[in-house]
């Protein structure tokens, strides 16, 4: 037997009572079953008023129209009305199927009409035997009650038996003890069909307990991995200083832009983007100084792009951008527009007068140009030709004599 077995029997273990040991599973059980045991009950309570009503017509056969029959007709009526009236209430209410007073009420109805019909009923007192042995089953299996309440009824039933049979019907020890036996055995047999019923039902209820909290793990664990991968996924394209593209998945992006130009024939800028003096800055300041530098330019940079076009750190202090659907000068006003916020930037941790730059170099992909590198590398070759000019420029690839410029 597996371990998850063994817990699952441990959760149906059941008490004296045939419920659950554990108090919480039980409460839990019975809120589930609420329903189940309000419709459960109207149906015996049904089941009952025909009964008695039944009884009624065979009164009036052996009896005839007479005081007896009419006090007998009374009880059984009374009885009827009581049990549609209680179907009519569990009906309206099918949350109160499960507390005491109601059903109580209506054993004590029941059984109380029952012993005295006994007395007023004539004919052979192993006819009411039999019909206390139904009874006594009923008690068990037809409306749904917990044990102790089953018991203390079943005891009632055969304390009013002993009363009638020695008061009312004296009758000898021998078919007293013969009787008694009949009532005791109907009494294990209910108690044992009861026993067996609601374990049945409680290992299937511990069982599907278990099978939701299962289901419930597995479908959090399924959210962590789902959420673990998304983060590695995360990890594994993202610079983690940054927050923009690592180089690796730039290009995945870049090269699929690069594959949507040549096919559909439209305009793919590229814009290398440099820092300048960043090694003297990050040596000045420190590593900390270094790295709040290189974020800050990297939200500059982001803030100022179209939602399409793509920027990665390309490694150290240089930044790279896609520009799909863009010429050069379209690219141009853009790496100005960046050029020029970047150099409004103020950190604090800098000395007076020291303020950020960039040089941005910028290339178009050529038709008929089967690789984005090539568009890299001529957007690298302008952006070492504007720090090779003094810095805070930009630089457009093929056109590097009249590029550009704007020197802080």
């Amino acid at each position: 037997m597996t371990a998850g077995n063994n817990e699952a029997g441990e959760q149906a273990s059941l008490d004296w009572r045939a419920e659950f040991h554990d108090a919480a599973l039980e409460a839990l059980y019975r809120r589930t079953m609420r329903m189940q045991d309000a419709q459960q009950l109207r149906y015996g309570l049904r089941v009952i008023a025909v009964v008695f009503l039944l009884f009624i017509v065979a009164d009036f056969v052996l009896l005839g129209f007479g005081a007896t029959f009419l006090v007998l007709a009374t009880i059984r009526l009374f009885i009827t009305l009581c049990c549609l009236g209680l179907t009519r209430y569990f009906a309206l209410h099918p949350a109160r199927a499960q507390e005491a007073g109601p059903l109580n009420f209506i054993y004590s109805t029941v059984l109380t009409g029952l012993l005295i019909s006994i007395h007023l009923h004539p004919g052979d007192f192993g006819l009411h035997i039999s019909s206390l042995v139904i009874t006594s089953l009923a008690i068990y299996l037809l409306l749904p009650n917990r044990l102790p309440w089953i018991l203390a009824w079943n005891a009632f039933l055969i304390a009013g038996f002993l009363f009638v049979a020695l008061l009312l019907e004296p009758l000898t020890a021998g078919m007293l003890i013969r009787n008694l036996l009949i009532l005791a055995f109907a009494n294990l047999l209910g108690w044992l069909t009861f026993s067996r019923l609601n374990w049945l039902q409680r290992r299937q209820f511990s069982l599907l307990v278990e099978e939701r909290e299962v289901n419930r793990r597995l479908q959090r664990e399924i959210e962590e991995r789902q959420l673990l991968e998304t983060q590695l996924r995360h990890m594994a394209s993202t610079d983690p200083l940054t927050g923009l593209a690592n180089r690796r998945h730039f290009f995945e992006l870049s090269e699929r832009e690069f594959s949507r130009a040549q096919r559909e024939g439209t305009a793919l800028a590229i814009a290398m983007v440099d820092i300048d003096l960043f090694k003297g800055l990050n040596d000045h300041h420190g590593h900390a100084v270094g790295d709040l530098v290189l974020t800050t330019v990297a939200n500059c940079c982001a803030s100022v792009l179209r939602d399409t076009d793509i920027i990665g750190r390309y490694g150290g202090e240089e930044f790279i951008i896609a520009l799909p659907q863009a010429d050069l000068d379209t690219a141009s006003a853009i790496a100005e527009r960046l050029r020029h916020k970047v150099t409004s930037l103020r950190l604090p941790m800098l000395d007076e007068g020291q303020r950020l730059s960039v040089t941005v170099g910028i290339s178009q992909v050529e038709p008929g140009e089967v690789r984005l590198e090539q568009a890299l590398q001529r957007a690298d070759q302008a952006l070492y030709t504007g720090k090779a000019r003094g810095r805070n420029c930009v630089v457009v690839a093929g056109d590097i004599s009249t590029s550009t410029a704007a020197r802080a």
